[in-house]
């Protein structure tokens, strides 16, 4: 099993003057998950190098089991620190794409061409992926026969309520929310930071970091399901 990691390479928070990034849970909980499994991962941001790490999800907390083994986890601290770049990398070297959250993708992945281009040839090719929490802003402007890839599919994704919470709905370019129900999709949510996961067809999307495992199992599923 191939699987590829996209990470964002933005870190400003909109004109708070505040860094954001990726969220540490949601990478190093499907990271686990995937390559305890066997998975073979690769990581990629649209800049390559080092993404940046979202600093509201390196305090007390936000640790979770995940987190606590990434922090020992110098290994997986070097490769992170070279991801490959998007233009990179290809569809068809890989089985599976899973796409963490934080708030940075909001404003890299969604607009970036190289990601859509890449999203539209895993679903061209019928392989799995797997959007969470801000993750599934990478689907923003991705079609499937010219129309909205989620258009009519289950989806879920950080909440507004969620927003809310953390105080950033004036400070985001889009909600998830607002934006899967404008494309068309069957946006669902569960409890406010509980996990909730949502699967359809080959599309797997996670409400918010408690989400990241169970994304990731469900991704897991898939291939393991192609595999026999």
């Amino acid at each position: 099993m191939k699987i590829l990691m996209v990470l964002t390479s933005h870190d400003k928070l909109g004109d708070t003057g505040k860094k954001t990034g990726f969220w540490v849970e949601e990478f190093a909980a499907p990271y686990y998950v995937l390559a305890d499994a066997g998975a073979e991962i690769t990581l990629a941001s649209p800049k390559g190098g080092q993404p940046p790490i979202d600093p509201s999800s390196t305090t007390e907390d936000a640790q979770t089991e995940a987190t606590k083994r990434f922090d020992k986890d110098e290994e997986l601290k070097k490769k992170l620190s070279m991801t490959k770049k998007l233009e990179d990398v290809k569809a068809e070297d890989f089985d599976g794409v899973f796409y963490p959250g934080g708030h940075g993708p909001l404003w890299d992945l969604s607009n970036d061409l190289k990601s859509i281009a890449l999203i539209e040839a895993f679903n061209e090719q019928m392989k799995p992926m797997a959007f969470v929490c801000h993750g599934p802003a990478a689907l923003a402007n991705v079609e499937d026969h010219k129309k909205p890839l989620v258009r009519g599919k289950n989806v879920t994704g950080f909440a507004n309520t969620e927003e809310e919470a953390v105080q950033l709905t004036d400070v985001v370019p889009f909600s998830i929310e607002d934006k899967m129900n404008q494309l068309g999709a069957n946006f669902s949510k569960g409890e406010d930071w509980s996990s909730y996961v949502m699967v359809d067809g080959r599309l797997v999307t996670g409400q918010n970091p408690a989400s990241s495992e169970k994304a990731a199992r469900e991704l897991l599923k898939m291939l393991q399901k192609k595999a026999v």
